[in-house]
């Protein structure tokens, strides 16, 4: 199955005066069940606007995205909540944890939200995946940012999504923590789990099957499998390609 297809996607914002500057512009692509697909760039590319628009987090200006067999487009915001909560997986830079809630509950919150029972064996078991383990009563403002992205990986685990979004996972955190949620990752990619990255991580990159160079919001290139030297000879490509583009 074909986890997403996206057609002619455009999304812009307004900037000087009443112009509208296209952040992604006329971008197509597919992402089969079970790939990881990964997309890096200059930064200001458009990389992460781009995952937004592909996980239906963001509107349209022009396009058609379907999701896990679903078109967004005839979908009602009830109905796109309901296929992000119990089918898409959400990995952030910046947590997006529930300051409110302890570590198991921020695990267990897809069963909150779809008012189910939650599975304290499976939450420690996420927890105990990703190194958590005994920390099932803290509180996120205790955790440091490597402890808190696991977290959100755990969440993930637990969930068992289709469809995982990830944007900069590794990107505030130190070498120890950029390798352990690394390996999380990969560990998803090998439970069949489709992965979608952002990422300026040249080791996280070169995880993925397939990695898109995106440069002023539109594929530049398309790599299969490659080396993080590979990576980065095509992220200087197109940022020379840009600079030459915009004298």
């Amino acid at each position: 199955m074909t986890a997403i297809r996206a057609s002619s996607l455009v999304k812009g914002y307004p900037a000087a005066g009443r112009t509208v500057r296209n952040v992604v512009s006329n971008v197509s692509l597919t992402v089969e069940d079970g790939e990881h697909v990964v997309v890096v760039g200059p930064s200001g590319s458009g990389k992460s606007t781009l995952l937004f628009c592909l996980a239906g987090l963001e509107t349209l200006d022009d396009g058609s995205l379907w999701l896990l067999g679903n078109d967004v487009a005839t979908m009602s915001r009830d109905v796109l909540a309901r296929l992000h909560r119990k089918r898409i997986g959400f990995v952030f830079q910046d947590y997006n944890l529930v300051q409110a809630l302890n570590v198991r509950e921020n695990v267990a919150l897809s069963s909150r939200l779809s008012s189910e029972s939650p599975d304290w064996t499976q939450v420690a078991e996420a927890l105990e995946a990703v190194g958590l383990g005994g920390f099932e009563k803290a509180w996120p403002s205790a955790l440091s940012g490597g402890e808190q992205q696991r977290v959100c990986i755990a969440r993930t685990l637990y969930s068992s999504p289709e469809l995982v979004f990830a944007d900069e996972p590794t990107g505030a955190l130190d070498q120890k923590n950029r390798a352990m949620v690394q390996a999380q990752l990969v560990g998803l990619r090998r439970r069949g789990t489709t992965l979608v990255t952002v990422t300026h991580d040249l080791q996280v990159a070169a995880t993925g099957d397939r990695v898109l160079v995106l440069v002023d919001g539109s594929i530049f290139a398309e790599l299969r499998a490659p080396s993080p030297e590979e990576i980065l000879s095509a992220i200087s490509s197109a940022e020379a390609d840009s600079i030459e583009g915009a004298a």
